[in-house]
């Protein structure tokens, strides 16, 4: 659909509806998320990004060079995040994998890393001429009861579980990538010079980062975690630890995804004697802009400056938030899936609704201006964040609560669709009513001291925490064949076929579904039957997929024969 407006008068005009983001970034629009909290308003200068974007002028130092007040921001972070040393990107997570498996590889090398993973892990192996060695997660089994931290919180009435379980289907949410296949894949690829691994998953899913560090250490290789989506781990112990704290070598933040700062901020950390540090300085410098953004730069150190000091405040008073949301939302129709990461809100109409997981993320949309992160064919992904307010936790609850009453009907002829996630590509409705309602403080609503201490009670051990990795499943029936090396089917002669008629041909191009961003099919793979079947059935549902050239994917490029 088009309209006469410019981007900016659309942003406008969306961003003074009503319409609430449980989805990236993680300011949820709020300008005092980067002011001083205790300030009853901010400064105008403070809102408008051109008065704050310079350039390399007289003492506001280099990024690529950092001598002053650059590098003393850097260290902040690294102090913040307990690293050795800390880089800021602006242009994303994308820069940062791309630099750290640039800087721990050479030109042919093997790299292990999971199948799962994003597709920028993908284009470095394809820029690298890498060989691939694949990890796959096996099937994630949701817990039926609320996370370990909010145990004693009862999700239904008299302290019972909903015993109407998740329809999910096979891989529809990945588990863990296991120790035990880590030390079996280095055993069969004795040659890889680095381990990559993304934790957590887009759905919160957790990795034993600490174990497997110590096996990629054994081996005298660094461990690479893309942690993008775990920027808040560390920050207060609801959530896991941060794979920093686990002994990974390198780790990969995006600021933007889950705490106060704009969009394409990012961190990227070192740690320990396995990286060139040279090597991935000069790195940063090929897969970044040259004009680095001073507005995206003080976004990354306001953000720091004020997690440094208001961190233990803002994640208390977000704890209690997210444990008073699970514990007052009992849904009889719906269930919540539990992952690692109680801030990831997974939500999945149950057998005893007749709504799909596509209709709920609709309903929520249109009605009641609640904008998701994600929609899969099992579940929907509300994405919350320190930045999110009683009012937004109070919203979606009460949508929650109203949908799974309405809906509380057999089901008719409900499918499901295995193997992927996958967005909606349509956008929320812009002519909502703006509330009017000003953005609380995020001192504001601070839990009592009998709070905390409920709050505290319910935090688990490092024992528990353990459990939470134990039964996760250490295979998958879904492996794709993999013929060539990335780089080696992208630079082969191609040719373009019929995609439903592909089946057995070589890909020359990607098929990614976004988000997550991970492909499901990887220049080099063969093209299955299972793989047309999957997607043809996401085409017929509305959904797009990035990477190939014929965007309708009646053709796809293929190796030449």
């Amino acid at each position: 659909m088009t309209n006469n407006m410019t981007l900016y008068e659309t942003l406008i005009s969306y961003c003074s509806s009503d319409a609430y983001p449980f989805h990236m970034p993680g300011h949820k629009r709020r300008v005092a998320a980067f002011c001083d909290p205790s300030a009853s308003f901010c400064d105008p200068s403070n809102r408008d990004p051109f008065y704050i974007d310079l350039t390399e002028i007289d003492g506001f130092d280099n990024l690529h060079h950092a001598e002053g007040i650059l590098k003393e921001a850097q260290q902040r972070a690294a102090a913040l995040y307990k690293s050795q040393e800390t880089h800021f990107l602006v242009n994303g997570s994308t820069a940062g994998v791309l630099s750290a498996i640039g800087a721990c590889t050479r030109p042919g090398d093997c790299i292990l890393m999971a199948r799962n993973s994003h597709r920028s892990a993908y284009n470095a192996a394809a820029l690298n001429r890498l060989q691939t060695a694949y990890l796959y997660p096996g099937q994630y089994h949701p817990r039926q009861e609320p996370a370990l931290i909010f145990r004693g919180h009862a999700n239904a009435a008299a302290g019972r579980m909903p015993d109407n379980p998740p329809e999910l289907s096979a891989n529809d949410l990945n588990g863990a990538i296991e120790p035990a296949q880590v030390e079996e894949a280095l055993r069969r690829h004795p040659d890889a010079r680095a381990l990559f691994l993304t934790s957590p998953t887009y759905d919160g899913v957790v990795s034993d980062i600490a174990q497997i560090a110590r096996i990629a250490h054994r081996q005298g290789i660094p461990l690479i975690v893309d942690e993008a989506h775990g920027a808040h781990f560390g920050m207060h112990p609801i959530f896991p630890q941060s794979a920093i704290e686990a002994g990974a070598d390198l780790v990969i933040h995006s600021l933007h995804k889950t705490l106060p700062a704009l969009t394409q901020c990012a961190l990227i950390h070192v740690n320990g004697p396995l990286v060139d540090r040279a090597r991935l300085r000069r790195l940063l410098g090929v897969y970044q802009t040259s004009s680095p953004s001073y507005v995206l730069m003080a976004s990354i150190d306001q953000c720091i400056h004020q997690l440094t000091l208001h961190k233990k405040d803002w994640f208390e008073a977000y704890a209690l938030r997210l444990s008073r949301f699970y514990r007052e939302t009992n849904l009889t129709g719906f269930s919540f899936l539990h992952t690692d990461d109680p801030s990831r809100i997974l939500i999945s109409p149950g057998a005893r609704s007749n709504l799909s997981a596509m209709q709920l993320h609709e309903f929520l949309r249109e009605r009641f201006h609640l904008q998701s992160e994600m929609v899969t064919p099992s579940y929907v992904l509300m994405l919350s964040s320190v930045c999110d307010d009683d009012e937004g936790f109070a919203r979606l609850s009460s949508a929650l609560l109203t949908l799974d009453q309405e809906s509380r009907r057999p089901k008719q002829g409900a499918s499901s669709l295995s193997a992927t996630h996958f967005r909606s590509g349509s956008q929320p409705p812009c002519n909502g009513t703006p509330s009017g309602a000003d953005w609380q403080s995020l001192h504001n609503g601070m839990p009592s001291d009998a709070d905390r201490q409920s709050l505290h009670n319910d935090i688990p051990s490092d024992a528990d925490r353990q459990s939470l990795h134990n039964d996760m499943p250490s295979g998958a029936g879904w492996q794709p064949s993999a013929v060539c090396t990335i780089a080696g089917a992208l630079d082969a002669d191609a040719e373009t076929v019929s995609f439903p008629a592909s089946t057995g041909r070589v890909g020359a191009e990607f098929l990614t579904l976004y988000p997550p961003g991970i492909p499901l099919l990887v220049p080099g793979e063969r093209i299955t039957d299972n793989l047309i079947r999957n997607v043809l059935s996401l085409k017929e549902r509305g959904y797009s997929l990035t990477g190939p050239d014929d965007h309708s994917l009646k053709t796809i490029r293929v190796m030449a024969v």
